[in-house]
């Protein structure tokens, strides 16, 4: 049996403060002429790497970096050629060294894929995880996803 996930009940998008537009492309699409499943994590990708590489934000200090360690897809309906997207992100949890984001596809008003996504901090000389520090953790919670529990 699959336990229930908390991305499981309405996705809306103005629960996920990060937003990007970004268009459809031919290229995206698969012999069955939809967005073929591996693009998404391209998609998620895009959200989390504009945010987290955006040095205004005070994401990412020097030497540090982000390191993908998980990405749990839900496909939730065919995206087509021609169209645009709306993604959306928000941190979902903080760890001792990890950022754990949920993330959104919408297409005219539906969402057609939500991720479940873990970043973690590492030192770029030694490639070891990193604990955030209290700068970073402050600096992350405008990017709080809301809706969730009871918010």
């Amino acid at each position: 049996m699959n336990a229930p996930t908390r991305l499981a009940a309405t996705l809306r998008l103005e629960d996920f403060p990060y937003r990007l537009t970004d268009n459809v492309r031919f290229a995206d699409l698969d012999p069955n002429q939809h967005v073929n499943n591996a693009v998404y994590a391209t998609y998620f990708e895009t959200g989390r790497v504009t945010l987290v590489k955006d040095r205004s934000f005070g994401l990412m200090p020097a030497g540090l970096g982000w390191m993908l360690a998980r990405l749990d897809i839900h496909f939730r309906a065919e995206l087509r050629w021609p169209g645009t997207i709306e993604m959306g992100l928000g941190v979902a949890k903080f760890g001792r060294t990890s950022v754990t984001f949920d993330q959104v596809v919408f297409s005219e008003g539906r969402c057609v894929a939500s991720a479940h996504s873990v970043t973690v901090l590492i030192d770029e000389s030694t490639r070891k995880p990193t604990p955030l520090t209290p700068e970073i953790i402050a600096n992350f919670q405008r990017w709080l996803r809301r809706g969730m529990d009871g918010k």
